[in-house]
């Protein structure tokens, strides 16, 4: 078991040279409206959030990423913090809803985590890249068939990325770095809400 988890980490390092290496989107650029199911098929609107709140977004590759798991649990530590301060925390992948289930239940998200239908949120905010083919047959080797988890033949995964979206939809953080080991930390997210 050890050794198809350091497989897969390693798997998913390899990765990182087809990605962007910096955010489209700056601090104080109007952030991208965007809609979408959640776990419980809701209808969540970014423009309605923002009506209330400041708007956090994660963007995370799948249920089978260890290291996205640990994130969103993270996160899901400090919900309470990031209500108090005035944010509303959304996930988003495009993998499809019964695998959004399985997020879920690794890391008991009890915000809206979103299914990113044919990667439209990812590409308007620009996090998205292709999956070079050898790497393709290399996931699917230990179980990791995007065809089957996202729903469709794009090949498409998002930069682990996180922003912070302020009532006037204006991006307020912006945290991205093709590391995939480089992830938003809840205190960096609280300073900045």
């Amino acid at each position: 078991m050890k050794r198809i988890f350091g497989l897969l980490i390693l798997l998913i390092s390899l990765t990182s040279y087809a990605q962007r290496e910096t955010s489209s989107l700056k601090v104080g650029d109007k952030a991208p409206v965007f809609e979408a199911k959640d776990q419980n098929g809701n209808l969540v609107k970014s423009s309605d959030i923002l009506k209330n709140d400041q708007l956090i977004v994660v963007f995370y590759r799948g249920e089978w990423c260890p290291y996205c798991n640990k994130h969103l649990s993270h996160l899901q530590e400090n919900v309470g913090k990031f209500k108090k301060a005035g944010g509303q925390l959304v996930a988003v992948s495009p993998e499809i809803p019964v695998n959004v289930d399985k997020t879920v239940e690794k890391t008991n998200a009890d915000y809206p985590v979103l299914f990113d239908e044919n990667s439209k949120i990812m590409k308007k905010f620009g996090v998205e890249f292709m999956l070079p083919e050898h790497l393709q047959k290399r996931y699917k080797n230990y179980g990791v068939d995007l065809s089957v988890t996202n729903g469709n033949n794009d090949q498409l995964l998002p930069v682990p990325a996180t922003y912070i979206i302020g009532k006037d939809g204006k991006v307020k953080y912006v945290q991205y770095d093709p590391d995939y080991k480089s992830r938003s930390n809840a205190k960096d997210i609280l300073q900045h809400l």
